[in-house]
């Protein structure tokens, strides 16, 4: 039997579904189950087709795990290897070179090193900062968040000079960006799956819920913010995406193009749009289990990186 294994955490809604999901429209051909791991052997094979991926991103060694069963031939959703070089700075740059808004930004040197770092290995960095440069290119309000992470931890909005360098100067070992702040009009969060299935839902990041509205985008804006998902997922190499937008003048900039492990809590999603993705996450599943990995450049945004 094919057997599509679920790598995941405290949530319960979405697994109890998509594994009795899998069981129904496979007819019994594929079985869906939680992965059960206690150490994990060099070259050792996986006995799993595919296996999905919700919590590696918190937990190094199931990182080290799928890396191993990718070797193994099993397939990983997301890429395993991908996920370790992906940063929010560099999802604006690639954005960027795609023709997609994205808001004025840049990535700032740490407030502080890590301990053991000697002054002669910081001789690149030109101290200390010119403040005015950047933030005549940025502008208030700005928006200071980690180049890396994730759940809303550790950002703040910063109105002036003053608050820009105090709040910086908490920062300590994280690597930031400054960025222009959108304020917006509409702001969308797209759960995407399979690359090119694009859920656009009306979002509320202040209250953090979804708001079911299904005419809440024009047609045209609609049709734009499902290319520009469809462009970000098939160059990052993501199957599996939520994908944030700020509209400002009927603008979509994008906010947030790396979240491969979103939130599918029926809770949050409510029933309506809960169903939508469960249905769409195991038809992607049935049709990845049930034939050959395909052999692809891992680099999939290499083309970007060249004039």
């Amino acid at each position: 039997m094919v057997k599509i294994g679920l790598l995941t955490g405290m949530e319960e809604t979405f697994p109890l579904a998509f594994m009795e999901q899998v069981q129904k429209q496979s007819g019994g051909r594929v079985a869906a189950e939680l992965i059960r791991l206690g150490g994990s052997r060099q070259a050792e094979g996986c006995e799993y087709a595919l296996i999905i991926d919700r919590l590696s991103h918190q937990v190094k060694y199931y990182r080290a795990y799928l890396k191993n069963a990718a070797l193994a031939g099993t397939r990983v959703v997301n890429n395993p290897f991908w996920r370790d070089a992906d940063d929010k700075f560099f999802q604006y740059s690639l954005a960027s070179r795609l023709g997609i808004a994205v808001p004025r930004t840049m990535v700032l040197p740490q407030q502080r090193v890590a301990e053991g770092v000697a002054p002669q290995d910081l001789r690149n960095l030109v101290y200390p900062l010119d403040w005015n440069r950047i933030v005549d290119y940025v502008g208030f309000p700005a928006i200071l968040k980690p180049y890396v992470g994730g759940s809303w931890r550790h950002i703040y909005q910063v109105n002036s000079m003053d608050e820009l360098l105090e709040t910086y100067n908490q920062t300590g070992e994280l690597c930031m960006v400054l960025q222009e702040c959108i304020e917006y009009d509409h702001y969308i969060r797209c759960l995407c799956v399979a690359k090119t299935n694009i859920l656009p839902i009306k979002y509320d990041p202040v209250l953090r819920q979804y708001i079911v509205e299904h005419e809440h985008l024009t047609e045209e804006m609609g049709l734009r913010i499902e290319q520009d998902s469809q462009r970000l997922n098939q160059a990052l190499g993501y199957d599996v995406n939520s994908i944030e937008y700020a509209i400002r003048d009927g603008i979509p900039y994008l906010i947030d193009a790396l979240n491969p492990a979103p939130d599918f809590s029926l809770y949050s999603l409510t029933r309506h749009y809960f169903e939508i993705v469960v249905d769409w996450m195991v038809k992607m599943a049935l049709e990845y289990a049930e034939q050959p990995r395909e052999l692809q450049p891992d680099l999939r945004w290499q083309k970007f990186l060249t004039s």
